[in-house]
This record gives C-alpha cells, sequence and structure tokens, in this order.
C-alpha cells in the first residue's frame, strides 16, 4: 500500500518570477501562497501542495500528517557558489582576495587530498547546509580527487540534490594543490563519467580560475566541455581588482577576462560564475546572450572588500543571476543572512530587492539558471521532495515583529532581515526529514 507524508503549514512557492509591478502577489500568477495550506509527500515526490481543503483526499489511513500550521513551508534552498573545503578556514583575516588564497585557502584545501579527512569535512559541510534550509548546492571541491569522492559518497548516502567537482589548476599555485593540464582533465572525465548522473549527482567542471589554469589546461576544458554538452561548468571572473590586472598580464590578448572563457567556449546554459562584480555592457551581454549565470555572493563580497555585484545592471541586462554562500569567504552557510547582505548591496546602489524576489532568486530562480526547475526550486507535483520549513517567530525579535506584520512580504522581509539558522524549523529533502531545529536553539 502506498504511504504518504503530508505536512499542514503556510505554502509558498514560485512558478516564475514574480511580477514587482503589482501590488499583491495575489494577482501574481507566478506567486502562490497558502495560508492553510497541505504539501503532500509519496516516497520522494511531491503529489500535491495547495490549499488545506483541497487536499484532504489524501488525509486516510494512509497518510501521516504533520501539523505545522505556525510555520512556512517554501522550496529548499540553492547555493550557487560554495566552497566545502573551506569550511575550516571561514572567518580567516586578511587584506584582499589573492592575500586570503595564498595564506589561508591553499593550505587548508591541501589537506583534502588525505580521504578521511576530506570525508569528515564534506559530511559536516552537508549537514551545515541541510542546518540552514540548503537542499542543494553547487560545489567546489579541490584538485584532489579524494575531495571530490568523499563529497559525492556523502552526498549520495543521503539522496540529495548536489552539484560538484575537481578544482583545475596546474599553475601559479603551490605544488600540494597543483595538478598537470593533462592529469587535471582525465580525472574530471573520469569523475564525471562515474557521477554524474548517479542517483541525483551531477557534475561541474571547475577550474578555478584563469590564473591557475595554463592555456593547456583551459583547451583541455573547452574539449571536455564540448563533449560533454550536458554537464555544468563553474569559475570565477572579475572578483578584485588586484585579480583583474593579474588575469590581464597573463593573458594580454583578451580584450576582458571573461572572454577568456568565451575563447574557450565555456559561456553556456548550465555555466555558473562566481561574481561577476566588475563588468561592462559588453560582459553583461556576453552572458544574456550565452545563458550563463553570475553567482552573487555578497557576505563575501563585503568580507574581502572586492567590490559590488550591480542587481540592478544585471537585471536591466536580462543577466541570470542567483544568490550565493560562497564559504569560507562569505560569512555565512545561511541564505537568509546571504538575502540580509545582497539587499545591502543593492540599496548601497539605489537599487531595491523586495524579499518576494530574495526568495524567488533562492528557489525557482536558481533552479530555472541551473535548469533544474522540473525537478527543484518549487512545490509542484511531480517535483523532488525538497523543502525548507521556516519558523515567522523563531527568537524573540522575530516574534515580536510578527505581530506587526500586514502582508506576505513583510514576514518574508522579516525573515531574510532577522532570520538566520534558528529561523530554519526543519529540512525535508527526498521526501525525508534530514534535519529538525532542537528545542533549545531558539533562545
Amino acid at each position: 500500500m502506498t504511504t504518504y507524508t503530508a505536512y499542514r503549514a503556510q505554502l509558498l512557492y514560485f512558478t516564475g518570477a514574480p511580477n514587482l509591478t503589482l501590488q499583491s502577489h495575489e494577482t501574481d500568477p507566478n506567486v502562490h501562497f497558502h495560508a492553510d495550506g497541505l504539501i503532500v509527500v509519496e516516497d520522494d515526490k511531491i503529489c500535491f501542495a495547495g490549499e488545506y481543503q483541497q487536499g484532504t483526499e489524501y488525509l486516510d489511513e494512509r497518510t501521516t500528517l504533520v501539523d505545522w500550521r505556525d510555520k512556512l513551508i517554501t522550496a529548499g534552498f540553492i547555493d550557487s557558489h560554495v566552497h566545502y573545503p573551506q569550511t575550516d578556514m571561514i572567518a580567516s583575516p586578511a587584506p584582499d582576495l589573492l592575500p586570503w588564497l595564498e595564506n589561508y585557502t591553499f593550505p587548508t584545501e591541501a589537506a583534502l587530498n588525505d580521504y578521511d579527512h576530506a570525508k569528515d569535512v564534506s559530511e559536516f559541510f552537508i549537514q551545515e547546509l541541510l542546518r540552514q534550509g540548503t537542499t542543494t548546492a553547487m560545489v567546489y571541491c579541490t584538485s584532489h580527487k579524494n575531495s571530490v569522492e568523499a563529497f559525492f559518497e556523502t552526498s549520495h548516502a543521503q539522496n540529495l540534490r548536489m552539484i560538484a567537482g575537481k578544482v583545475l589548476m596546474d599553475q601559479n599555485c603551490p605544488e600540494a594543490i597543483r595538478d598537470t593540464a593533462q592529469g587535471g582533465i582525465a580525472d574530471s572525465e573520469n569523475l564525471l563519467q562515474k557521477w554524474h548522473g548517479t542517483g541525483r549527482q551531477l557534475y561541474a567542471l571547475t577550474p578555478r580560475f584563469a590564473p591557475t589554469s595554463s592555456r593547456e589546461q583551459l583547451d583541455g576544458c573547452a574539449q571536455l566541455a564540448k563533449q560533454y554538452s550536458d554537464i555544468y561548468i563553474q569559475t570565477h571572473v572579475a572578483e578584485s581588482k588586484a585579480e583583474i590586472a593579474w588575469v590581464h598580464s597573463l593573458f594580454p590578448e583578451h580584450n576582458s577576462y571573461l572572454d577568456i572563457y568565451d575563447h574557450y567556449g565555456l559561456l553556456r546554459p548550465k555555466a555558473v560564475y562566481g561574481h561577476c562584480i566588475w563588468f561592462d555592457e559588453r560582459d553583461r551581454a556576453r552572458m544574456r546572450d550565452t545563458q550563463s549565470v553570475a553567482a552573487h555572493c555578497p557576505t563575501s563580497n563585503f568580507f574581502l572588500g572586492s567590490g559590488l555585484f550591480s542587481a540592478k545592471e544585471a537585471e536591466a541586462a536580462d543577466m541570470l543571476y542567483s544568490l550565493a554562500t560562497d564559504v569560507g569567504a562569505g560569512t555565512s552557510f545561511s541564505l537568509l543572512a546571504t538575502m540580509n547582505e545582497a539587499y545591502k548591496v543593492a540599496r548601497l546602489q539605489q537599487h531595491y530587492l523586495p524579499a518576494l524576489q530574495m526568495f524567488y532568486l533562492c528557489t525557482y530562480g536558481s533552479a530555472k539558471a541551473l535548469q533544474l526547475e522540473h525537478q527543484i526550486g518549487t512545490l509542484l507535483p511531480g517535483h523532488e521532495a525538497d523543502f525548507v520549513v521556516l519558523d515567522p517567530r523563531a527568537t524573540p525579535l522575530l516574534a515580536r515583529r510578527a505581530e506587526h506584520y500586514n502582508s506576505l512580504e513583510e514576514m518574508l522581509f522579516g525573515l531574510a532581515m532577522l532570520g538566520d539558522d534558528r529561523a530554519v524549523y526543519a529540512t525535508v529533502a527526498g521526501g525525508k526529514v534530514v534535519h529538525q531545529r532542537s528545542p533549545h536553539q531558539t533562545r
């Protein structure tokens, strides 16, 4: 007999970008909010999401009903750019990106060649994501195969939808994390053949950034990208001015930093570029035309003083972008905290990000940018049962503020500005509760 688990709660999900010109979400066909909602899970898939009264046919002896009426369920958060090996060196001081890499990042990543250590870090990292309501992430491993194997094995064992890849870097880096042009490409092909499409795992071709890959290695990336057109691509671009100057000295024949990747055929759908701060109109247009995605990492950019990503200019150019934590340059695994900082970055540039838009960017918007909107990012029937349960009254301050909410937008904005891991009451991935908040965690 088929069994079901049903959750009664407030529900919010998207089926497209919210129309920010409307006065209310109630008239927006892309925004679905049910004050008294029901979501029903059969095995690892959603089979119903809507008004509670419309779903009562599921509430029989086959169904376990969980009553979370004072909570808000939305699709699981999607983090589009994060470094799992950097978990142990988060909050490391440095005056800029390049000394931060040299003094902290590279030495920390060298230790991930040890499989047991990589497994330990990956297990903690994934539990931290789930504790923050993040059910999918686009993850950088290190240049060592062991780091990739450890991560995918951990994720696969928990039936999570994750994207990850081996970092490629054959120059301008310490020997302990350096691969070779041919060896790095061969390792990448071996790993993608093993893991891409295994369970819910997906592979990303991952040149770290242009300065640490030789032209020969970038040529190899171009060949792999062409041969395996369904895999993801992830790297960094235009993060800091010092980095850009270095890149220009190494690749003087190219018009811009982004043009290097374009030359090697690495701009395309499912290609995600971290930061994209120092872009001009031509760069944004090229991102738009190739359907490449910018990962906006505000806590990281503030922490390293790299600059301010312009959501306003990205939107004006119709360029795809998503929100990401970037840990460990980022200062929190929480996408709620990331929304908070993204909002401030926008305000510093006389732009306004409504909470509805930020929640969209962390759920359906990211899923669509990653071409995963038919699997995750929403609560539509048939989608994978990945969702986060948020507590609008998780802390004394949130609870007091909640007494004065007058709209859905105000509630979401309160969660984005005042929420953190304590606001995540539970996380469900693959139809299973994979995290539930301790009752002692809210005070």
